[in-house]
């Protein structure tokens, strides 16, 4: 590397360096995402803590926490070619608002059916579905959104900032929702509606700063076809080290997805009540919050790789220790830990994948992760829950860390392009003409 490059590329990091956390949310664009988030994905974390122990209440089976996931995962899996398109051709933040709409009526339609002292679970698994196709259209059109209000030199703090108030959601929804199930179910829904109500209207009211470089402007797109709708999925595929950062979440949570056994946990191997589960469930919240916090004011800058491949080997370990474990305060911190390994793997995700993807690509590319994101994390639910049934909620937990600290392994000698990545400012967009 010359000495030209090397002067630019310091002082491109200290110019990053000087946008503070505090001067950043006094850019309203970012502030209203900011705000957008947090109580959009505090409804959200809110409902899924309190389905989740409805559907367990109710059934009192493993199984059907895993259906749960897989009824929520399979909208964004079989709309991945529509919903791509839809973020790519048009606004992506009325887009955006219409299917958060359409997840704060599904929490309306929960808190109504649970008013009438449910006994079966068929008609919580129908809203959940409808949640999913809901979430399916949100997640590429509003994740596509903060490389568009982020200052220039700041992508990085934005979206370690943007992690943080999911992060924080996380804790808030949790535990909020613990002690609202304890006093009434559909009191817990309403909460969660009204959240992601507001949600929504934060949304409608961040106004587009810039659109960066690299590929067409989104209204030059005039149809969609199915090769345009495929570009996403090419995309990927021919960037190695966007499939290996995706990928490896892919498999490393689908098989590490504890969190979702909570329920079950709680109950059989910790025998604490709603308000302690409650509590349990947030746990991933804290540990990721502290996690974001000392990512917002110390951003990942060198050696990306390794520490994305030691961070998803941690997570394994942490899993590892939840599953042998009877002791509520050990699970509690093995969760606190986990959550807060998969943060930095999040943030070094949510940087990579906009930073290396044009932005007339980038709803498509969204929409395909959106998939990876939902089969790591509903259908790592699933796949916990049909194995917890199988060979009961121990082993189930401790096979899937082990199945993670494995995956790491596979993936650092397959993808030698990953292992390697000192600097996000080192990758390269690749050729959109290809």
């Amino acid at each position: 590397m010359s000495d030209e490059s090397t002067a630019i590329d310091a002082k491109n990091d200290a110019m990053a360096s000087t946008i503070s956390t505090r001067a950043l949310l006094r850019v309203a664009p970012v502030r209203n995402l900011m705000l957008s988030s947090i109580l959009t994905s505090s409804g959200v974390m809110l409902q899924a803590t309190v389905l989740g122990k409805q559907v367990y209440d109710i059934t009192g089976r493993e199984l059907d926490i895993g259906l749960l996931g897989l009824a929520e995962f399979l909208p964004a899996a079989l709309l991945v070619l529509v919903t791509g398109s839809v973020a790519d051709r048009f606004d992506r933040k009325v887009i955006g608002a219409l299917a958060v709409g359409g997840e704060a009526l599904c929490s309306l339609a929960l808190m109504l059916y649970a008013l009438s002292d449910p006994t079966a679970v068929w008609p919580l698994f129908l809203i959940a579905v409808l949640f999913g196709v809901s979430r399916a259209f949100a997640a590429p059109s509003v994740r596509s959104i903060p490389p568009m209000v982020a200052p220039e030199g700041a992508l990085p703090r934005t979206i370690a900032l943007y992690s943080a108030t999911w992060t924080s959601a996380a804790i808030v929804g949790p535990a909020i929702g613990g002690f609202l199930y304890a006093v009434e179910p559909a009191l817990a829904y309403g909460v969660s509606a009204l959240m992601v109500g507001g949600g929504m209207t934060f949304l409608l009211a961040i106004r587009f700063v810039n659109r960066p470089p690299g590929g067409e402007p989104l209204e030059e797109s005039k149809r969609v076809t199915l090769h345009s709708a495929l570009e996403g999925l090419r995309f990927i595929r021919r960037t190695p080290i966007l499939l290996a950062a995706i990928s490896l979440d892919l498999f490393a949570v689908l098989f590490g997805g504890a969190v979702a056994l909570l329920p079950a946990i709680a109950e059989e191997r910790l025998g604490v009540g709603d308000v302690a589960y409650g509590w349990l469930r947030a746990a991933p919240g804290i540990g990721a919050a502290l996690m974001a916090l000392v990512l917002a004011s110390r951003p990942v800058t060198r050696r990306v790789g390794p520490k994305l491949l030691f961070v998803v080997t941690l997570f394994g370990l942490a899993t590892i220790v939840l599953g042998v474990t009877t002791s509520y305060v050990l699970a509690f911190a093995s969760l606190v830990i986990l959550a807060g390994a998969d943060m930095v793997s999040v943030y070094i995700r949510g940087t990579l994948v906009p930073l290396v993807t044009p932005d007339d690509k980038r709803g498509r590319v969204m929409a395909v992760e959106n998939v990876f994101i939902g089969a790591s994390n509903e259908l790592g639910a699933f796949e916990s829950g049909v194995a917890a049934q199988a060979f009961g909620t121990q082993a189930a937990v401790i096979g899937g860390g082990v199945a993670t600290v494995g995956i790491v392994a596979l993936y650092s000698v397959s993808f030698p392009s990953l292992r390697r990545v000192d600097r996000f400012e080192d990758l390269e967009v690749p050729d959109v003409r290809r």
